[in-house]
């Protein structure tokens, strides 16, 4: 059974991530919208009643007169509180009156609605004699309406001052019903976004999830590439780099398998043969020093073998690293010939170097393995006193390694199988996989190598071994 799946209480899924990001801004903005909404509304409702109350006042001031009394100009108001009725809403609002004279002096209505002392606007919806503002009246808060009214007639003229007042039951029950009704609306509006988000977002993720759970129910060894049509353009990308990653993953997989196999049948040869050998020294069969000879032989063809086998399985394991840098190729050509110098010397070989600064992106063992490898075939398969020289220099953007030996070549059949792992010529010495590490070594380093006879006239002179690999001119 597979592992159940690991969960991280602070993370949030790509659900929620979708839904949050969408709906709690769609969320705010009802808000900020229902709020300037209900404003505009009950701007709309207070100007529509404030023009009622507009209306009264116009109607009380064409009742109003001037009149003669003892030689004075006197204001007269006849107003019957039924010219008020027509103005009411209904019985949930209560309206009053007050007129007084430029003086402030009270002529009609009720005496204790405070005077207006408030000064006239300078613009408006409304003419330029009229002003409102909200006061309270016998311990309830009104809306009043004042109307500076010109009066004229033969006697004189005069200004009354006319203020009617409105209780505020009315608007505050309009404005929580328009509120009401704003905010049910609102909330059907948020109601219908979170489902058609919720199906949404259900819908878009269902490849997703489909996805997640055909991984966790793989077996631990399938890195088969993940089948992804359905899934959303966005998240493509994702599923090509974990195919390119389960990819890499593979080829290390498959590396490794060859590895044991190949190491599993390489080094029963040996060993078995060391078992024969010891076997027939306990027997007597040959003399104990020729038998301890024998031994060493195959324990040092074995010990190559086995480093052999560890320098390819290290070159997969830097090349997944990429721990790279840029080196002069040329100072590690020069090391190593430096460390192969003895068995040049032990052979008495005519040798030659010449070396110019190629710097490269590589890895320091990566190089040094390359180079040793292909010197040490050039040794082992040169003849005694002839002639090994070894080139390093830039040639078209590239560093150009050649090292030309005076060996036997490499035949037609050889050359097939050149680069496979344990192919060699020479069973005697040779393991078969140093040309495998160069070559592996070369195509990590993006480069590429060839082994070619040099032939004059038809005839053999030797073998080209040429390697080569991309410059870098960064600074080593």
């Amino acid at each position: 059974m597979p592992p159940a799946p690991t969960t991280h209480p602070t993370a949030l899924s790509l659900r929620r991530h979708l839904l949050v990001g969408i709906l709690v801004p769609i969320a705010l903005f009802v808000v900020v919208d229902t709020y300037s909404l209900y404003r505009q509304a009950l701007q709309a409702v207070n100007v529509a009643y404030d023009r009622t109350l507009l209306a009264s006042a116009k109607a009380i001031g064409d009742l109003l007169e001037i009149e003669d009394v003892g030689g004075q100009p006197t204001i007269r108001a006849h107003i019957p509180y039924s010219a008020l009725e027509a103005f009411e809403a209904d019985n949930r609002s209560r309206m009053t009156y007050r007129i007084s004279d430029a003086k402030g002096q009270w002529i009609d209505g009720a005496k204790d609605l405070p005077q207006w002392t408030g000064t006239l606007p300078n613009q408006g919806p409304y003419a330029a004699l009229v002003d409102f503002y909200d006061s309270s009246f016998r311990g309830d808060p009104v809306r009043v309406a004042v109307l500076l009214h010109p009066l004229a007639s033969g006697v004189d003229h005069a200004m009354a001052t006319v203020q009617v007042a409105e209780t505020l039951e009315l608007r505050r029950t309009l404005a929580r019903q328009i509120l009401l009704d704003t905010l049910i609306r609102q909330l059907l509006l948020i109601t219908v976004i979170t489902a058609v988000v919720l199906v949404v977002v259900q819908r878009v993720t269902r490849p997703v999830r489909r996805l997640s759970e055909s991984l966790r129910l793989r077996r631990e060894d399938d890195l088969t590439p993940l089948e992804a049509s359905d899934i959303p353009r966005e998240i493509q990308p994702l599923t090509d780099a974990t195919n390119q990653v389960m990819q890499r993953l593979q080829q290390v997989l498959d590396h490794q398998k060859r590895f044991v196999r190949d190491a599993a049948h390489q080094l029963r040869t040996p060993l078995a043969v060391l078992k024969v050998q010891v076997q027939s020294a306990l027997r007597g069969d040959a003399p104990a020093q020729e038998a301890l000879q024998e031994m060493q032989v195959t324990v040092d063809r074995a010990t190559v073998l086995a480093n052999q086998m560890l320098s390819l399985a290290k070159v997969e394991q830097v090349r997944q690293l990429q721990d790279f840098a840029t080196l002069d190729w040329a100072e590690v050509v020069r090391a190593v010939a430096l460390d192969v110098s003895p068995l040049i010397a032990e052979k008495d070989l005519d040798f030659d170097i010449t070396t110019l600064p190629c710097p490269v992106h590589a890895h320091d063992w990566m190089l040094r393995e390359l180079v040793r490898n292909l010197l040490h075939n050039a040794v082992r398969h040169s003849p005694k006193g002839a002639r090994l020289s070894v080139s390093i220099q830039p040639q078209g953007g590239q560093a150009h390694l050649l090292i030309r030996d005076a060996g036997s070549g490499i035949s037609d059949a050889m050359r097939q199988r050149l680069f496979q792992p344990f192919a060699t010529g020479d069973t005697k010495s040779g393991t078969g996989l140093g040309l495998t590490i160069a070559r592996e070594i070369v195509l990590a380093l993006h480069g590429t190598i060839q082994l070619n006879n040099r032939l004059n006239r038809e005839h053999l002179e030797g073998l080209d071994a040429c390697v080569w690999l991309p410059l870098n001119h960064d600074t080593p």
